[in-house]
């Protein structure tokens, strides 16, 4: 008997949790950089930063990593930074959050039939996570997906996202090519790629608003 790749997903060996302890020791460069900002910041969240949303949710979306004046700070995936801007006023557009998002993580803000996670979970220098980081966080990722039984859809938000959602839907690289507006099928999963929603990408034009919305509006079609 064939096993598909949803439930090669589901059957992944899981870790005892889907988010990294508080002081994860498993990658020394992050420690490092964690413990300065702790002594520099030390109001700051500075640790792994949880998932965002119900894990019965239909859809979920996979970032990069916290960024410094973002999650690393407030604890929240795409909360204090302008990627959370375009991110969160899309989904309210689209019924995927209700509230008004005020880049905080007590801003009411809720989620609907959506998550959000990251590649890496903790903050990166210069927003640059290494090879062996994103392979090494990969198994609290594959956790997630794992753990959603009602997940269909994956947005992934730049090539390390779709990269690092690949292995645990059993696709290859040559199956499934990053690009933006992509949409690819691992059994009952669907894979929608999307530039990230960063500040640098929508200044230089490599992601507008409307190409982001697309991407948000083809997910909204296919679920319902």
């Amino acid at each position: 008997m064939t096993t598909s790749r949803s439930e090669a997903a589901r059957s992944s060996r899981q870790p005892s949790t889907i988010v990294p302890d508080r002081d994860c020791q498993l990658c020394p460069r992050l420690v490092s950089f964690r413990e300065a900002n702790r002594a520099r910041e030390p109001s700051w969240h500075n640790a792994p930063v949880a998932p965002f949303g119900d894990l019965k949710a239909r859809l979920l979306i996979v970032g990069l990593a916290p960024g410094m004046q973002g999650a690393n700070r407030t604890g929240r995936p795409f909360t204090g930074d302008y990627a959370g801007d375009l991110l969160y006023a899309t989904l309210v557009e689209y019924g995927f959050a209700k509230g008004t998002y005020q880049a905080r993580p007590d801003d009411g803000l809720k989620l609907i039939d959506c998550r959000i996670a990251n590649a890496v979970h903790c903050l990166p220098p210069q927003n640059k996570p290494l090879p062996i980081e994103i392979t090494t966080c990969r198994q609290f990722l594959a956790a997630n997906l794992a753990t959603m039984p009602n997940l269909r859809a994956i947005v992934a938000l730049g090539r390390i996202a779709h990269d690092s959602v690949l292995k645990p839907l059993n696709l290859k690289g040559s199956q499934a090519p990053f690009g933006h507006g992509a949409v690819h099928q691992a059994g009952a999963f669907k894979l929608y790629d999307s530039y990230h929603c960063s500040r640098y990408n929508t200044n230089t034009g490599v992601l507008t608003p409307d190409m982001f919305r697309s991407v948000f509006a083809k997910v909204k079609a296919d679920l319902d």
